[in-house]
């Protein structure tokens, strides 16, 4: 994180948390790797490269830092310009598709499922367009059928869902494939949980003081000066809250 300003940021009292996209991303992976039966899928470490690399698109923003002057500020992944956003899948799609074609192709399926809500939106229409033709050559380049990327998508989708949902400690109910999940003190309720037990959850953050900052220069050298600190807490069912 060193250099950079995260693209998740989680008030916490009087502080805000400072994640990075990569770091979050790590936590969907590790997350994966404790669904019950994964290790059996046929397509697992392409599943798993997936959820790893999903974010790699914001890396370079995690550098650059996006800034709000007015209200002294950075934004975090979701305030982010909508112009922003539409150039950051993209460059991550083409950037992991070199290491696996259908890798990619799931991704690419999580850039035009997660902005859903722009679809019928004209500034957005190129940006579908685009991922969607991008998602159809990298799958069938990888061999693979439309149903069997459908089917593969809800891993990344669900996994994705839960890694931010602790990151953001989202304390209101999120869904995605009928996997309902919200924050509490000790980390997330997944409903149903597909883990047979709980889950330990780490993710790397730096803490700055909750306040206007004059620049994005001023903001970047307080978080190359916080150190490092883990969030931790577990994913478990409603049998076990």
């Amino acid at each position: 994180m060193a250099g950079g300003v995260a693209m998740i940021i989680r008030p916490d009292g009087a502080s805000l948390l400072f994640m990075t996209q990569p770091d979050h991303a790590r936590l969907a992976a590790d997350l994966l790797d404790q669904w019950t039966g994964i290790g059996d899928h046929p397509r697992r470490d392409a599943l798993r490269l997936a959820a790893r690399e999903h974010d790699n698109g914001w890396r370079e923003l995690d550098e650059e830092i996006v800034f709000d002057g007015a209200a002294g500020r950075a934004l975090d992944f979701i305030d982010a310009p909508d112009r922003v956003k539409q150039r950051v899948w993209p460059r991550g799609v083409d950037r992991l598709a070199a290491a696996s074609a259908y890798a990619a192709a799931l991704v690419a399926q999580h850039a035009i499922a997660v902005y859903d809500s722009h679809r019928d939106e004209p500034a957005w229409a190129a940006f579908f367009a685009a991922m969607r033709q991008r998602r159809d050559e990298l799958r069938a380049a990888a061999g693979r059928t439309p149903g069997e990327l459908d089917a593969d998508y809800l891993y990344l989708s669900v996994v994705d869902l839960l890694s931010l949902t602790f990151c953001n400690g989202w304390r209101d109910g999120r869904e995605r494939f009928a996997v309902r999940t919200y924050a509490d003190d000790r980390g997330i309720i997944v409903s149903p949980s597909p883990f047979a037990a709980a889950v330990p959850l780490r993710v790397r953050a730096r803490r700055l003081a909750n306040r206007p900052y004059a620049s994005a220069a001023e903001m970047r050298a307080a978080l190359e000066e916080a150190p490092v600190e883990i969030v931790e807490g577990e994913a478990r069912g409603p049998a076990a809250s």
